[in-house]
């Protein structure tokens, strides 16, 4: 072997060394990248945890029973809480939220799901946690937020949250597009430190955020006044076209709405959207399961 072909040798062995390596440090800062969005995906999560822990403690426990007692004497029973001492509880603890950050609007959970979390309102900033969480701080996940535009009695409450892939924040809503698990989770509760209301789900279905310039589109995110009888009567008509499946649940000019929103990745810009009917008010009717 000549010194020439020794040397072209050497040269494609440091070639595919250099590649190597290179190869071997885009592996090793992807996997630290990775691992990184997990560690903080599940610290936003515990932090949300810790939330919601702190809204369910508030609920008066149940009496515990004496460790001692005099055997020839029943203790006498502590009366249960009511189901008015339950809410006024809850709400309370809606109200000391509201207090750690005047942004807190309400809370939004859907039963025996992770979507269990509190609402932002900032109309002047209307964006402001879509990357922040409670505290303020920057937050990948951020925190669900209501719509600028919406006020008390608009109409229809619109609430946008992340679809984490992590399965957080408003992940559970693409479960919708089956029947069968809005025929399992037919409710949305969304209450705030004023009153604790449930909406029963009228409808589920894919859009997207629309160009300007784009017509014959329905933007069902333009929709938060619904107090003139026709804007109401042209949202529930779009929301029934874009329908995925008939729930049977209909809405008449009066009815309070409720519209989630997220992220859907079916196309550019694609969003998924779940609208629910206020049922009632059930201030006063509070069931006790929180």
């Amino acid at each position: 072997m000549t010194f020439e072909n020794l040397r072209k040798k050497w040269r494609r062995f440091n070639r595919r060394g250099a590649l190597f390596l290179l190869f071997l440090g885009a592996f090793c800062v992807f996997s630290g990248l990775y691992a990184f969005d997990l560690w903080r995906a599940g610290r936003e999560a515990r932090a949300f945890e810790k939330l919601a822990a702190q809204v369910e403690a508030a609920a008066p426990a149940a009496p515990s029973v004496p460790a001692k007692r005099e055997p020839e004497q029943e203790p006498e029973p502590e009366p249960e809480p009511t189901p008015e001492e339950l809410l006024a509880a809850r709400l309370a603890a809606y109200g000391e939220l509201r207090e750690e950050n005047p942004d807190f609007y309400g809370w939004i959970s859907i039963e025996g799901t992770e979507l269990n979390y509190p609402v932002m309102h900032t109309p002047s900033e209307p964006e402001r946690y879509l990357r922040r969480g409670f505290d303020k701080k920057w937050a990948i996940s951020g925190t669900p937020f209501l719509d600028g535009a919406c006020y008390e009695g608009c109409g229809n409450y619109i609430v946008y949250g992340h679809m984490m892939k992590n399965g957080t924040m408003f992940a559970t809503l693409k479960d919708y597009t089956s029947e069968d698990f809005w025929r399992e989770h037919p409710v949305i509760r969304f209450d705030t430190p004023e009153r604790a209301a449930e909406y029963e789900v009228l409808a589920a279905f894919y859009s997207r955020a629309y160009y300007q310039d784009e017509t014959g589109v329905f933007r069902y995110y333009r929709y938060t006044d619904l107090t003139d009888p026709a804007v109401f009567e042209e949202y529930l008509a779009g929301v029934r076209a874009a329908a995925l499946y008939d729930t049977g649940v209909d809405a008449q000019y009066g009815d309070e709405l409720l519209t989630l929103s997220t992220c859907s990745y079916h196309t550019d810009n694609g969003r998924f959207v779940v609208v629910a009917r206020r049922t009632d008010n059930v201030e006063g009717e509070w069931d006790g399961d929180l």
